[in-house]
């Protein structure tokens, strides 16, 4: 039976494969789009975060659609909304247009909320946290994607052959990544038919000859009463149909408060950590590293290998170590690599030679900068600063590549291992264990609306990170961002080793007791 189990959780944990493409795909335009739509750097925060603000409107929607016509159904419509979001971006004709069709996107964002929803309530016990955890692998593996297909129309887009003018590789670039997310989005939508309702939702729905079919499906048949009779007994009275604001009051009432908590600080902290300020910007914070557009580009498709990596090795020992430990010495990692990018960034110089400008000569010609030869910046925004007081802050900030890689005296090497070693603590623990963690600790009577609200604090911690990276990285400097990534980390740290409990091993309902109790 398990294969079942297995075969309905890798068709809805492609949600999170698209949710990945959708992310990381805009990471390859930033470059393009700020050029074509000459964008200041919050409006560039607008075109990459907009999604993260159309999640934050969708998320109480999603859970009432979730809870009145059940899971299925809101994830087929949050794949329509996925295609219809690719194609309006990659035809956008403004700006307005594309923030516009990026929002609609957002909408789609919940395909992680109720993705792990579904698996949670499909799962058997001993496999859940390994089911749940596919989502993540799906999403990095959709990072991983929509990094190499970035890289490949990027290197496309140079070459000479007829048909790269044709298709438009050679003029539409970004337009081309953003449309790479159609195909796959439809595959999911036709995937979708093939899996069943939740058995849980139909129980909650009283619709008990239904559940017990599906049930069927997923378990021994001496095994399917008992499971009915553990789901209908964590059913009270008169929940089953409680208005959404009942629903909401729940959250914080004792038997539920603890698991309301947990679900709050950790939704912060595993935005707060900058991950998605990374994932989301690749290209454009290992530019910061003075290597170029292109060794940037191919940077980015290191960050989603490392991510695919641990990601599956947390998947093979999440069921096994635990939720606990994953997650605090993952934490204690992360935060070390970022203290390792903020210590190299702190030790970098830049300044320009008479050789550099030289190379620099056919973008801005060699006597605009010359007076600033071996002129010593001890910081990026320094240096930015003072080379836009000569060739003015629109042409720096459209060959701020070219300029730190002429200038930049940067321990590269140490900021890469920093980097890439975040982002496999990233994926090996906070990663995917938030996820499991938030399909096991809330009930079936309320996770419709807990999951939602806790995913909703995530979306506006995300969001808020997304919205003002380009700022914070031209008023604040590299260095000054992974430290405030760094401490924000830790703080949580701190916080989760008090308030984290182990799950491994415990169906829903004994955690749900366990937690009432504390």
């Amino acid at each position: 039976m398990l294969p079942t189990a297995y075969k309905y959780a890798a068709v809805v944990a492609l949600g999170g494969l698209i949710f990945g493409l959708d992310a990381a795909l805009i990471s390859g335009t930033v470059k393009f789009i700020t050029e074509q739509f000459q964008l200041t750097d919050l409006q560039i925060g607008m075109v990459v975060s907009a999604p993260g603000f159309g999640v934050l409107l969708a998320l109480p929607i999603a859970s009432i659609i979730a809870d009145k016509y059940g899971r299925k159904r809101t994830l087929q419509l949050i794949a329509g909304l996925f295609i219809v979001s690719a194609c309006l971006s990659a035809i956008a004709p403004n700006f307005v247009c594309l923030v516009a069709a990026r929002f609609i996107g957002g909408l789609a964002f919940t395909s992680i909320t109720l993705a792990s929803m579904y698996i949670g309530e499909i799962a058997p016990t001993d496999i859940r946290g390994k089911l749940v955890a596919t989502i993540q692998i799906n999403i990095v593996i959709g990072l991983s994607a929509a990094y190499f297909i970035n890289f490949l129309i990027l290197q496309a887009s140079n070459s000479e052959a007829a048909w790269i003018s044709t298709l438009g590789f050679d003029d539409h670039i970004w337009r081309w990544m953003l449309a790479s997310e159609i195909l796959p989005a439809l595959v999911w939508l036709y995937l979708l038919r093939t899996i069943p309702r939740s058995p849980r939702w139909l129980l909650l729905m009283s619709r008990d000859d239904e559940a017990r079919q599906v049930l069927s499906t997923l378990l021994p048949p001496d095994q399917i009463e008992s499971e009915v009779q553990q789901i209908q007994s964590s059913f009270n009275v008169g929940e089953k149909s409680a208005p959404l604001m009942s629903q909401l009051k729940s959250l914080v009432s004792p038997a539920i408060r603890t698991a309301f908590i947990i679900g709050l600080v950790f939704a912060v902290v595993q935005q707060i950590t900058g991950i998605n300020a990374i994932l989301f910007y690749a290209p454009t914070v290992f530019e910061q590293l003075g290597i170029g557009t292109d060794a940037a580009f191919m940077q980015a498709v290191f960050v989603g290998l490392i991510s695919l990596i641990f990601t599956v090795l947390a998947l093979s020992f999440i069921d096994r170590v635990g939720r606990r430990p994953m997650t605090l010495w993952g934490l204690l990692w992360a935060v070390s690599s970022l203290l390792i990018c903020a210590y190299g960034f702190h030790t970098s110089t830049y300044s320009l030679t008479q050789e550099s400008i030289s190379n620099l000569s056919e973008h801005f010609g060699e006597t605009k900068l010359t007076a600033l030869v071996g002129v010593v910046y001890d910081s990026d925004i320094s240096f930015m600063a003072g080379i836009s007081e000569v060739l003015g802050s629109d042409v720096v900030r459209s060959n701020s590549s070219e300029l730190l890689r002429a200038a930049g005296n940067i321990p590269t090497k140490l900021i890469l291992f920093g980097i890439l070693s975040f982002i496999a603590a990233f994926q090996f623990s906070v990663g995917p264990v938030m996820w499991v963690v938030f399909s096991e600790i809330f009930s079936t009577r309320i996770r419709g609306v807990a999951i939602p609200t806790v995913a909703l604090v995530t979306s506006v911690t995300s969001y808020l990170v997304q919205q003002f990276f380009p700022w914070q990285l031209s008023n604040m400097g590299a260095r000054d961002i992974f430290l405030f990534y760094a401490i924000s980390a830790g703080i949580g740290l701190i916080i989760l080793f008090k308030i984290l409990p182990e799950t491994k091993g415990k169906t829903i309902e004994e955690i749900e007791k366990e937690l009432a109790r504390e």
